[in-house]
């Protein structure tokens, strides 16, 4: 499965100023893959040593961490050989050892020679609790779901996502514009969950309910296995509330308030009691964090409200597949579902905005007047960005918006194709992942 890491992952390769890499990502996003894929592609051999599966390898670490000492040790462990720029050694699920994240210090001032690749789908937890890394001796990289552009890769439409990504960068209108909508409606139910598209592009008849019913088996594992992981490896006393803040996020985008509040996880829910939860999930990126602004003014992060935010699932098709929506239920229709829609689109594009490291804020009130997202493009404005989920695209908010702050332009996310109108740069919701190509990517905070 062709991934857009990989070519960052062969840079890391090539730089001369590489250091130990830390591969963050949920469970399930295709760390383990990417790196083994990698090690197969781009050296003569790699080393997969899984600290999750390998009861003497934690072992290996326990005395000197000078890597001469080491790299013997693991090449017994593994029976095989360890050369330097030759081979890849991956670290799996190297939270689980904690001297084996120290011992990537050593790694980075005594044998830079050796390519070295930790990855753990707890990694932020472990490091959040830990509360120091090897600061200045690791390179680090967030592996997120499959954004639109790699689902359109497994599904075999490269070169229809080449031909968005270009009508992207003209803003002409896209001939195939409703082939596009249906591949995007289409993931918004399976999602970027790489088992759940690699059981829904094995369906004896892609797009077909039995497809979507193999996704959705995928999806229902991956849920458990979340909340097993939270079960097993937070704190006794905080299981509970993590449980049910994952489970409420579902209904609060849901509602015509999306803001995040911690009384609709648990009736007289409070800040003390649920912040250390929310925490716990982001640090686990399960979930997406986008936090309000006061003013709409670079920096962005100078006018964050920290107390105001919403909270995403980091997939939409997990989402989806909480609330159990139907191909149906994603289709152009008016009613009370509407609000649904609109809830699944905004995480939508979260997903395609985070997958590219952009962190977005929101500004103004839900439901009153508000702007869904901000982030600043790599000119240096601060562009917002609205997200309707299907042609009805009227809003006092951009309006309102423009006259206060004068942004070079508003973008607004919606089903109709390419255009530009006054000051509103349409663009269809298929295309935001190759927007977010457009802004400035977050550096990753632990």
């Amino acid at each position: 499965m062709k991934r857009i890491i990989d070519a960052r992952l062969e840079q890391w390769k090539m730089s001369s100023q590489r250091k130990p890499l830390l591969l963050f990502g949920a469970r399930q996003v295709g760390k383990t893959y990417a790196l083994e894929s990698f090690g197969a592609r781009c050296f003569d051999n790699f080393v997969h040593i899984d600290f999750s599966k390998s009861a003497g390898a934690a072992e290996l670490f326990e005395g000197s961490l000078d890597p001469k000492r080491l790299i013997p040790s693991l090449e017994a462990l593994s029976r095989l050989p360890i050369v330097p720029g030759r081979t890849l050694l991956i670290l799996d699920e190297i939270q689980l050892c904690e001297r084996a994240l120290t011992a990537l210090k050593y790694f980075c001032e005594d044998a830079p020679e050796y390519a070295v690749a930790g990855a753990g789908s707890l990694l932020g937890v472990k490091l959040r609790e830990q509360g120091s890394f090897p600061v200045g001796k690791v390179d680090m990289m967030l592996l997120h779901p499959l954004n639109f552009e790699e689902y359109l890769w497994a599904r075999g439409e490269e070169r229809l996502g080449e031909l968005i990504a270009s009508c992207a960068e003209t803003r002409e209108r896209f001939p195939l514009h409703e082939r596009a909508l249906d591949l995007y409606r289409e993931y918004l139910l399976v999602g970027g969950m790489p088992d759940a598209v690699c059981a829904f592009i094995r369906g004896e008849v892609v797009g077909s309910s039995a497809a979507y019913e193999a996704a959705r088996q995928k999806q229902a594992e991956i849920d458990q296995a979340y909340l097993a992981d939270i079960a097993k490896h937070a704190p006794s006393h905080l299981v509970p509330r993590i449980i049910d803040v994952w489970r409420s996020i579902p209904g609060q985008l849901a509602r015509e308030n999306s803001k995040f509040q911690y009384k609709a996880v648990k009736s007289g829910g409070r800040a003390s009691v649920y912040e250390e939860p929310v925490a716990w999930l982001a640090a686990a990126a399960v979930v997406s964090k986008c936090t309000r602004v006061s003013e709409p003014v670079a920096p962005l992060a100078t006018f964050e409200e920290v107390d105001s935010f919403k909270l995403y699932r980091a997939d939409t098709g997990l989402l989806a597949a909480s609330l159990q929506a139907l191909p149906s239920d994603v289709l152009p229709q008016e009613g009370k579902a509407s609000r649904f829609r609109g809830a699944l689109a905004e995480s939508y594009v979260m997903q395609q905005l985070s997958s590219a490291d952009v962190r977005p804020f929101y500004w103004g009130v839900p439901s009153k007047q508000e702007i869904d997202f901000l982030a600043r493009s790599r000119e240096g404005d601060v562009i917002p960005m609205e997200v309707k989920s299907g042609e009805n695209v009227r809003s006092n908010s951009l309006e309102g918006f423009r006259r206060k702050y004068d942004p070079p332009f508003v973008v607004r996310f919606s089903s109709k194709n390419f255009g530009e109108e006054k000051f509103v740069r349409s663009t269809p919701l298929y295309a935001a992942c190759f927007y977010a190509k457009e802004f400035i990517p977050a550096p990753l905070f632990v």
